[in-house]
């Protein structure tokens, strides 16, 4: 087996695993912070929650793609975090942790029972392609967009990929973020100085479970979990030809969280954006040989989750522009495969065109994300329009 995995190791594949972190953490370690102060978490606290964020999501994108031989990548709940910066407001990090460990509970059995599995079946496959199109449309706006305000920095990044994809393909991103560093060192934009190096040590809560802590906090951060973050991560697997086992690895990331919640593991759930960075072209031309982005991605998460004081230090030193570039162009060609196959089917595709503007949008309702509305507005718009009753 270790021959096996060493044989399928390469560089493309540690780059996008580093890739997958540095956007991972970068997009919403701030929102976790927030929502670890909305609950009164000391210092120790918050070091605390990313270790065990850290490595509960390396861990099991590591044990889960070495499982499958798929890339399954991880990832906290970005909107669970931001619904805990208001709905955890003034509520004792006890009863917090509690609604933590029942929200756990909600994921493992939504995943052992096989529920979402069988909901996850009745997606067309047009409209998952839309939807992870969708999601990750934004993150291409966001590159593009940040040519206004570091316009050196990140036209070297465009031309290295472009020129990348012509000369050396499977080294195209690579040579980007190479580019990207090179030009943000030599513009003195790269501050390494304010990095504390020093391990993170774990801090137990004991849980308190009472109903208002269920109600206000358990309930809304399953369905936003399940909704804005399971949903798109298993169709960004389906948009890639991936056929990973939905209900096992649900459950897994359910089990994982019911351990790691008195440590602050709030909710761990399947990445789609950082996960489409595992999956595509640029992680290794051979589809079989991918998962080993997830493995290498999920390394440096436990990497990061070990050395969780210096996380945001670590994520700071790098522009922002350089973040949102080798982002957007690592994801550019799933985007264009994405709405390719989501366009396909002329019966399907103005739904699937549906899905993807809803997606794109960031439309947010009730709490739930952009992903699930997609699918909904989509889903209405093949009923409205194909729908027959059977006779």
């Amino acid at each position: 087996m270790l021959k096996a995995v060493l044989r399928d190791l390469s560089l493309p594949a540690v780059v996008a695993g580093f890739v997958a972190v540095l956007v991972g953490f970068t997009s919403s370690v701030v929102i976790v912070f927030q929502a670890a102060a909305a609950l009164g978490a000391t210092p120790a606290q918050a070091v605390s929650w990313m270790w065990a964020l850290g490595l509960g999501m390396g861990l099991t994108s590591a044990g889960l793609s070495l499982a499958y031989r798929q890339p399954v990548l991880t990832a906290w709940s970005t909107p669970g975090a931001a619904l805990l910066v208001t709905a955890g407001a003034g509520v004792p990090m006890s009863e917090g942790v509690g609604a933590f460990v029942v929200c756990a509970a909600l994921i493992t059995v939504a995943g052992a029972s096989g529920l979402f599995a069988r909901v996850m079946d009745r997606i067309p496959q047009a409209l998952a392609a839309a939807l992870l199109a969708g999601v990750l449309a934004r993150f291409a706006f966001d590159a593009f967009v940040s040519l206004q305000r570091e316009f050196a920095l990140v036209f070297t990044m465009l031309l290295a990929y472009l020129l990348g994809r012509r000369l050396w393909p499977r080294y195209a991103v690579p040579g980007v973020l190479a580019a990207g560093i090179a030009v943000a060192a030599l513009h003195g934009q790269i501050a390494l100085g304010g990095v504390q190096w020093q391990w993170a040590v774990p801090v137990f809560t004991m849980p308190r479970f009472t109903l208002a802590a269920t109600i206000g906090i358990a309930i809304p951060l399953f369905i936003v979990t399940m909704a804005s973050q399971n949903l798109p991560g298993v169709a960004a697997q389906r948009a890639n030809g991936y056929t990973t086992p939905v209900s096992p690895v649900i459950t897994t990331t359910g089990l994982a969280s019911l351990v790691l919640a008195p440590f602050g593991g709030y909710a761990l759930n399947l990445a789609a954006i950082t996960a489409a960075i595992c999956m595509g072209r640029e992680a290794h031309e051979d589809p079989a040989r991918r998962y080993m982005a997830a493995v290498m991605a999920g390394l440096f998460y436990i990497v990061m989750g070990l050395l969780g004081g210096a996380v945001v230090g670590l994520i700071a030193a790098f522009p922002k522009a350089l973040v949102l570039a080798v982002a957007g162009f690592a994801l550019l060609g799933t985007i264009g495969s994405g709405l390719a196959t989501a366009m396909k089917d002329e019966k399907s595709r103005e739904a699937a065109l549906i899905t993807f503007l809803v997606t794109a949008s960031g439309l947010v309702l009730w709490g739930v994300g952009s992903a699930f509305w997609g699918v909904v507005a989509g889903s209405l718009a093949l009923a409205v329009q194909h729908w027959r009753p059977t006779r």
